[in-house]
């Protein structure tokens, strides 16, 4: 390589050969890193890779908990190791890469003592990202199907009492949505829709607590149908199943006076005074 050194010194020429030299070194120095492997016990590195975690470093702790199964493939350790990656990473709020790594442990590791775990903190990572019921609920069902198939796989699991109350909580958060989109369709006027919504929690939320809402907009959905004796009977079974609601008496006054308590003559839904959102 040529230089074209113009007006330099001696001293500067001098400076500027040091200085190529150094840089030299440094380039060199670098390429032998990124070639050079080094093996170390996997004891060594399993434990450095605790350490860190413990030490609550957790996105430093995933790639340690990797690199002793990409060291040791074979070992007892790399089992374990698969497993602490996917919880660093579930602590790091890396949800997507921990669902990925959790996937990968049970698919390799299906007998393996720990793959309960496995499942419940799959079931974690989608749970802990659930949305209110304004917005999509996709994660919300992953999260209550993850963890009901931990509840069907191990039984026994010391993860499934927790994972069950998870899935009432998930499943009172879908019907919440259904009641949303019904409750949207019914002052929209589209009654037949909000009927759809409102029996669908009724049938498949059935042990949530937005059953006794969706009994009364059903029986108000019915009325402003002129469907008064389908109206009759929801708030029958209103009120056999909840004779204390708040709900059971607005449909009792509904369907005996024609509006719910409180309505006021040309208000809400048809003039019946539905509007009890």
């Amino acid at each position: 390589m040529k230089f074209a050194y113009g007006g330099l010194g001696p001293l500067r020429l001098k400076n500027l050969a040091l200085l190529a030299c150094a840089l030299a070194l440094v380039a060199c120095s670098s390429d032998e890193e990124k070639l050079e492997y080094v093996e170390r016990p996997v004891e060594e590195l399993y434990n450095e890779a605790v350490d860190t975690a413990l030490d609550g470093d957790y996105k430093k702790a995933a790639p340690l908990f990797d690199e002793v199964e990409r060291q040791h493939p074979y070992s007892v350790w790399a089992t374990q190791a698969q497993l602490m990656a996917a919880y660093s990473l579930y602590q790091s709020n890396k949800y997507d890469d921990a669902i990925s790594a959790l996937d990968r442990f049970i698919q390799l590791n299906p007998s393996n003592q720990n793959v309960d775990y496995a499942y419940y903190l799959k079931g974690l990572c989608y749970y802990e990202q659930i949305v209110d019921v304004g917005r999509d609920q996709k994660l919300t069902r992953n999260a209550m199907e993850t963890l009901d198939e931990l509840v069907q796989r191990f039984p026994e699991s010391k993860y499934s009492r927790d994972a069950l109350l998870k899935i009432d909580l998930t499943r009172n958060h879908l019907a919440g949505k259904e009641m949303e989109i019904g409750r949207f369709y019914l002052r929209q006027g589209k009654y037949l829709a909000a009927i759809n919504r409102f029996k669908k929690v009724v049938e498949d939320y059935d042990t949530t607590d937005q059953v006794p809402e969706a009994l009364h907009r059903l029986t108000e959905a019915y009325t402003a149908l002129g469907l008064h004796e389908q109206a009759q009977r929801t708030a029958a079974v209103l009120g056999h199943n909840y004779p204390g609601s708040e709900w059971y008496q607005d449909s009792y006054a509904l369907v005996t006076t024609g509006s719910s308590r409180g309505g006021g003559d040309g208000d809400g839904l048809l003039g019946l005074g539905l509007w009890v959102f």
